[in-house]
C-alpha cells in the first residue's frame, strides 16, 4: 500500500521544502488536527477556468497530498509527488492534441509527467518535461503533444518519472485540448479529492441529519453510531477477581488468508494497483471489499464476532514470502484514564504507518524489528534487520492511534481523523477514545540478510484495519475489560 500522506525522509533538501511549504500553506490554509493535510478555507478560494482539469480533482491517487497552492488561481495543488506517484482522473473528454500542464519544482535532477489512458501502464498519450522552476511554488506553464484524440470519456492516469526517489514537482493543472467550455474540468467542491473510496459502504453512509464532513473525509453513520452507544452504555460492569492483572486489553488472533497486490481502503475498487499485502482474518477478501461485506464473510479471528480485516505488507526473504508464524491484535489503552473507552464507530477504517518512508533502520533506531524468543546475535549486512538466535523468530508491533474525531469514520489520507493522546488524555479535535489496536506480526524466520517488504526497507512498514466488529460483542469486552483496566482475552470476563 502506497500511503496517501507523504513522510519527508530525513534529508537537508526535503527539510528545506518542508519548511517552506507549512510557511505558505499557514497563510492559505487551515490544518485538520496538526495531521499535516490541509484543507483550504473561504479565502484561498479557487477561480474555476473553463477547461482546466484540476489536479486535486483526482478520483484516486498514490503517494500525493493535497495543498494551499500560491498560483495565481488560488485553491490547491497536488504536491510530495515522486518517481512513481499518480493521480486518476475519471470521465475526460480530450478535445486535442495539445496538452499543458502547471508545474512548480525545486528539484534539479527533474523528471517527466506522464498521461496514460486506461491504467498507470496503458497507452502513453502524452509526456510532459520537468525541470526546476527555482521553488516549490514557482508556477510555469510546460506542453505536450498526444499521440492521438481519443473519442468518448476516457480514465486518464498521470504518472511521475524521475530517477531519484524524492519529491520532484507540484501539479496545479492540466489541459487536454483547446481551453475551452468544451472540454470537461472537475470542480475541487463537486469531486472526491482523496484515496478514499468514491462512494461509502452501506454501512458508513450519513443520515440526513449528519454534519458535512469536508472533501475525502467519511462521515460516520450517527444513528448507527448512537445505537451502538446506547448499547454500550446499557452493559453491566463485573466484578474483577483479586489475581487478574490490572492491565486494560483483550485480544483477538487471526491467521493469513490471501496474499494480493488490492488494497481496499486506499485503492477500492482497483485491483492490482497497490504492493503486495497479507491479509488476515476474513476468508475472502479484495479490491471491492467494504466494511458491510465483511460481516458476511467467514473468518479465521477467534475473538467471537470479530469479522475485521486486518493486512501488512509482505516480507520476502531472498525473493520468497516469508511465512507468518502467528499475527495476534492487542486493543487495549494508553490512557490515564481507560473508562473513557469507546467501542469503534461502525464503518471506521484506519491507515498506520508510511508506505513510502524508506530509511535506513540500524540497532537503536527507533520502529525495530525485534527477535521474540531469543537474542539477537547480529545484523543483516546493510544494518536493517537483527539476526536471531536459533529458538526464536522476527517479530513486529505496531501501534495505532487511539483517539478519533468523533465525526468521519475515514479520511483522505486514512490517519486525519485519528491522533495520539495529549497528557494522556483524548482531547481537542480528537475527543473520543477508542480501543488502542498494537498488531503482532510474527514472520517464520530468524532474519538477516535476503529481507524486504513488499513496500520497501524495514521503515516502510505499516498495517491497515477494517472495523467489523459485532458492535455487541465489542461493546461488551470494551466496557468490561478496558474501562475497567482488567486483562481479558477474547472474551469479556476472566472464566
Amino acid at each position: 500500500m502506497r500511503n496517501s500522506l507523504h513522510v519527508a525522509p530525513q534529508d537537508p533538501v526535503k527539510k528545506r521544502r518542508r519548511r517552506t511549504r507549512l510557511a505558505l500553506a499557514a497563510a492559505v490554509a487551515v490544518t485538520v488536527g496538526g495531521s499535516g493535510v490541509y484543507i483550504a478555507n473561504a479565502s484561498a478560494a479557487e477561480v474555476v477556468v473553463p477547461g482546466r482539469l484540476q489536479a486535486e480533482a483526482f478520483a484516486a491517487q498514490s503517494g500525493t497530498q493535497t495543498e494551499g497552492t500560491g498560483d495565481k488561481d488560488g485553491g490547491k495543488n497536488v504536491g510530495w509527488v515522486s518517481n512513481g506517484d499518480w493521480l486518476r482522473f475519471d470521465n475526460v473528454s480530450i478535445t486535442g492534441t495539445d496538452l499543458t500542464a502547471r508545474v512548480a519544482a525545486d528539484n534539479r535532477t527533474g523528471g517527466s509527467i506522464e498521461l496514460h489512458l486506461g491504467s498507470q501502464t496503458g497507452k502513453l498519450l502524452g509526456t510532459f518535461k520537468v525541470s526546476s522552476t527555482g521553488g516549490w511554488q514557482k508556477w510555469t506553464t510546460v506542453t505536450a503533444r498526444a499521440s492521438a484524440v481519443p473519442s468518448g470519456k476516457q480514465t486518464v492516469f498521470a504518472v511521475a518519472k524521475s530517477t531519484q526517489q524524492s519529491d520532484f514537482v507540484n501539479i496545479n493543472w492540466f489541459t487536454l485540448g483547446p481551453a475551452s467550455p468544451a472540454s470537461p474540468s472537475p470542480s475541487p467542491s463537486s469531486a472526491a479529492p482523496s484515496s478514499a473510496p468514491s462512494s461509502s459502504p452501506a454501512s458508513s453512509s450519513p443520515t440526513s441529519s449528519a454534519p458535512t464532513s469536508p472533501a475525502g473525509f467519511v462521515p460516520v453513520d450517527q444513528a448507527k453510531w448512537q445505537a451502538e452507544l446506547d448499547y454500550f452504555d446499557s452493559v453491566p460492569l463485573q466484578k474483577v477477581p483479586g489475581d487478574i492483572v490490572r492491565v486494560a486489553e483483550f485480544q483477538t488472533n487471526c491467521k493469513a488468508t490471501v496474499e494480493a497486490p488490492v488494497d481496499p481502503i486506499v485503492f477500492p475498487n482497483m485491483p492490482g494497483a497497490s504492493h503486495m499485502h497479507t491479509f488476515f482474518g476474513p476468508e475472502k477478501i479484495d479490491a471491492s471489499t467494504t466494511n458491510e461485506d465483511l460481516l458476511t464473510t467467514r473468518t479465521n479471528c477467534d475473538a467471537p464476532g470479530d469479522f475485521s480485516a486486518y493486512w501488512a505488507p509482505t516480507l520476502t526473504q531472498d525473493g520468497k514470502t516469508v511465512p507468518m508464524q502467528g499475527f495476534r491484535v492487542y486493543y487495549g489503552s494508553r490512557l490515564a484514564d481507560p473508562s473513557v473507552t469507546k467501542p469503534f464507530p461502525p464503518g471506521l477504517r484506519i491507515v498506520q504507518g508510511d508506505a513510502k518512508l524508506q530509511e535506513a533502520t540500524p540497532k537503536g533506531k527507533n520502529g525495530q524489528f525485534w527477535c521474540a524468543g531469543s537474542a539477537e546475535i547480529g545484523r543483516s549486512a546493510d544494518g536493517n534487520w537483527p539476526k536471531c538466535a536459533a529458538g526464536g523468530n522476527l517479530i513486529y508491533q505496531l501501534t495505532f492511534k487511539d483517539c478519533w474525531d468523533g465525526k468521519n469514520i475515514d479520511s483522505p489520507d486514512h490517519k486525519s481523523h485519528m491522533a495520539n493522546a495529549v497528557d494522556g488524555k483524548c482531547q481537542g479535535d480528537y475527543p473520543v477514545a477508542v480501543p488502542n489496536l498494537s498488531f503482532m506480526l510474527g514472520y517464520d524466520t530468524l532474519g538477516g540478510d535476503g529481507l524486504k517488504l513488499s513496500s520497501g526497507m524495514a521503515s516502510s512498514i505499516h498495517g491497515d484495519f477494517m472495523n467489523a466488529w459485532d458492535p455487541k460483542k465489542l461493546s461488551d469486552l470494551v466496557k468490561v475489560c478496558l474501562t475497567q483496566k482488567a486483562k481479558c482475552g477474547t472474551t469479556p470476563g476472566w472464566n
